[in-house]
């Protein structure tokens, strides 16, 4: 596992009227702060990558489709630099494999794709709000030869 990213696994609760997802708590121990919520979706054949942040912590958690999410430790310091991770993240209600809340620490590239679906959404729960005039995003191609990481071959553009 790459230093300091964790994967919950979510527990999906279902009955004849439909099911419940718990995804984050304010007393849960993956915690750290509320900046905003939103939603993001990638289409079959796109990549939404490569970017991080210096300053925040995101936690994404699938919510439609299936997402293929690669993280890649680009942090000089860390003892798990140049190490990538896969991640295949479920939407409910999926209990096989159960969805996760994956948390992406600051200064780890992510991306991620659609894995044997039209699109992938995730809502990511980050601990800072987005700053229009400054943002704390920086970003790489999602082809680029700095990361040692190859999308899958239906991956034929990105962003």
């Amino acid at each position: 596992m790459i230093r300091d990213v964790q994967a919950k696994p979510l527990k999906v609760l279902t009955d004849d009227r439909g099911f419940l997802m718990e995804m984050l708590r304010a007393d849960d121990p993956l915690f750290e702060g509320f900046g905003q919520v939103y939603i993001t979706g990638c289409r079959r054949g796109v990549a939404k990558a490569w970017h991080y942040h210096k300053e925040q912590t995101d936690h994404f958690i699938c919510v439609s489709g299936v997402a293929l999410v690669v993280l890649y430790d680009g942090r000089q310091e860390s003892p798990t630099h140049g190490e990538t991770q896969e991640f295949v993240l479920t939407a409910p209600p999926a209990q096989e494999p159960a969805p996760l809340l994956l948390k992406i620490p600051p200064l780890v590239l992510h991306g991620f794709t659609t894995r044997g679906c039209d699109e992938a959404r995730i809502i990511n729960i980050p601990t800072r709000t987005y700053r229009y005039e400054n943002p704390d995003e920086y970003r790489l191609p999602w082809d680029s030869k700095q990361v040692a990481y190859r999308w899958p071959v239906e991956v034929v553009r990105g962003g």
